[in-house]
């Protein structure tokens, strides 16, 4: 039996063989500047803060070089593959405007000419490339059982050895076509595992286009390339995808650093060319005096659905993670507050090669500027979306009273410095429920310098009865002014200030009292503002409520 038959016995026929298809995957027609980035997750969960980043980099590398982002889902580890991974992973990102030019579309569906983008269809040429190499001696049959591997790590971590199968530990390297065929047909199991060339005691240079100039030990341990179930393991068939996909720049964890040597060992085997890596640190959370990595398990915010149930708009998301991508974004911001993400162009010296740390008051800080630049109806509409699926009740008054309801969202908004209360939209409830009388049953009353009863009544009524007059703010504003003068109040601060023992008070404390008698609230937007939106007929009925 010749080494091409023995692949074929080892592994079938397959439909094509490698040569069929590197010409079933030519070269993309694009500019010579043009990158092809991927995002190849494992649909084995939620999508974390992480692979947000990391795809938000590949999409915006690909858009600004008008190149191609694809969407490559790495789910030849069935044991971790979660019902509805795919849909959720595009769900997930579709809800950042994450969208991909090819890749998968659904979870058995995909777009593009370089398909399937699923790995676990693309059995066929995992099992083309590992017959060449079998044919070139450069892969074979390793009958180690489980409990052989056991024995050998165990001999590893007695003497201190590296682990893994390599040199003398990997005792099947060199058996013959014929007795690798009398062990199959006496029904041994077997997996395929490359025949590393290499020699630990090498080095190799590698340039990452982040980190720079690295140096590693070769690789020398002969990794698994197809497994027991016909499957490929992550490592042989990224290499395949990767090059038939024509991958140009491969944006991944600093995790990956240490399979470096590996990667670049398997590209040389098969004989492509590999693409640039950019190894990015992960996303680091202060605890204390100490700093670690964010957590799935430990923080709320390393899940990305938590920013969609906190009502965090998710360009506001997106804006913090440019400030994380490039340092300089956060000073080009400043200085363009209405710059669009696509106006500024990412590079690759201005990402940090060290881990950085997550910001939540940073991130809700970009959002309040965010949203203060939106106009009424923006917000109006993210309220709505945000109050239909979380909060019902505020979400039916919403509609229920839909002009005032945006007129509410526009106090202080269309000014040149405008209102910056407002960060996300689980806030939205106790950022403006007292502007609706269903909602309004204040537990206490925050009063301030004036806390008398008889003394809030008298100002109250007196104010209803003579000085009512929401015509235009000065007008309004004077008649506060009036109302102070007759009930022995300084209109006048700087009287104030200079003879505070001739005045019951001041404007100021006139002005609070009756923003506090209708909100309940000491601290709200403009009085004037919820006065006229309200209606006399309204003020009076929260003012005799509260008398």
């Amino acid at each position: 039996m010749n080494r091409k038959e023995f692949a074929e016995f080892l592994l079938g026929k397959t439909e094509h063989t490698k040569d069929e298809y590197e010409a079933m995957y030519p070269e993309r027609n694009l500019d010579s500047n043009a990158m092809v980035t991927r995002f190849a997750p494992s649909p084995t969960g939620f999508v974390h803060i992480g692979s947000l980043f990391v795809s938000f980099l590949d999409r915006k590398y690909a858009s600004q070089t008008n190149g191609v982002c694809y969407l490559r889902i790495e789910d030849t580890d069935t044991k971790r593959t979660v019902d509805n991974g795919v849909s959720n992973i595009i769900r997930d990102l579709a809800n950042f405007d994450i969208n991909f030019d090819e890749g998968m579309i659904s979870d058995t569906e995909d777009k593009g000419n370089y398909g399937p983008y699923l790995q676990s269809s693309r059995e066929d040429i995992y099992k083309a490339y590992a017959k060449d190499l079998i044919e070139k001696d450069l892969a074979y049959p390793c009958f180690l059982s489980p409990e052989e591997m056991e024995d050998i790590r165990n001999m590893q971590e007695d003497i201190k050895a590296r682990i893994g199968i390599y040199g003398k530990y990997a005792k099947y390297r060199n058996l013959s076509v014929e007795e690798a065929v009398e062990k199959i047909n006496n029904g041994e199991k077997y997996i395929i595992r490359l025949k590393s060339p290499g020699n630990f005691d090498n080095k190799i240079i590698f340039e990452d286009v982040i980190r720079g100039r690295m140096e590693f030990n070769e690789n020398d341990l002969d990794i698994v390339i197809i497994k027991s179930d016909g499957l490929p393991t992550y490592h042989f068939a990224h290499a395949i995808d990767d090059h038939l996909m024509h991958t140009t720049h491969v944006i991944r964890g600093d995790e990956w650093v240490s399979s470096i040597p590996l990667h670049v060992q398997l590209f040389d085997v098969l004989g492509f060319k590999a693409p640039k890596y950019l190894h990015i640190s992960p996303l680091m959370k202060k605890e204390g005096e100490t700093v670690r990595k964010l957590s799935k398990r430990k923080d709320a915010e390393a899940a990305v659905s938590y920013y969609h149930e906190e009502g965090i708009p998710t360009y506001a998301v997106l804006l913090y993670i440019m400030t994380v991508a490039n340092s300089n974004f956060e000073a080009w911001l400043d200085a363009n507050p209405n710059g669009k993400i696509e106006d500024f162009e990412l590079t690759f010296n201005k990402m940090s090669a060290s881990g950085s740390l997550f910001d939540m008051d940073k991130l809700l800080n970009i959002s309040k500027n965010y949203i203060s630049r939106l106009n009424k109806n923006e917000v109006y509409d993210m309220a709505i979306n945000y109050t239909k699926e979380y909060d019902s009740e505020l979400y039916d008054l919403l509609t229920k009273y839909k002009d005032y309801s945006i007129d509410v969202f526009n106090i202080e908004r269309e000014q040149a410095k405008p209102r910056k209360d407002l960060a996300k939209f689980s806030e939205i409830r106790p950022y403006l429920w007292y502007m609706y009388d269903e909602l309004y049953e204040p537990e206490t009353y925050e009063f301030m310098n004036v806390s008398d009863k008889d003394e809030i009544s008298r100002i109250l009524s007196t104010y209803m009865d003579k000085y009512y007059d929401v015509t235009d703010k000065d007008t309004w504003f004077n008649n506060i002014k009036l109302l102070a003068d007759e009930l022995g109040y300084a209109s006048n601060m700087k009287e104030y200030k200079a003879n505070p023992e001739n005045f019951k008070g001041n404007v100021a404390d006139i002005a609070t009292v009756l923003r506090v008698a209708l909100t309940s609230k000491s601290q709200t937007p403009d009085l004037y503002e919820i006065m006229r939106l309200f209606g006399k007929d309204r003020v009076l009925n929260r003012y005799k409520k509260f008398i």
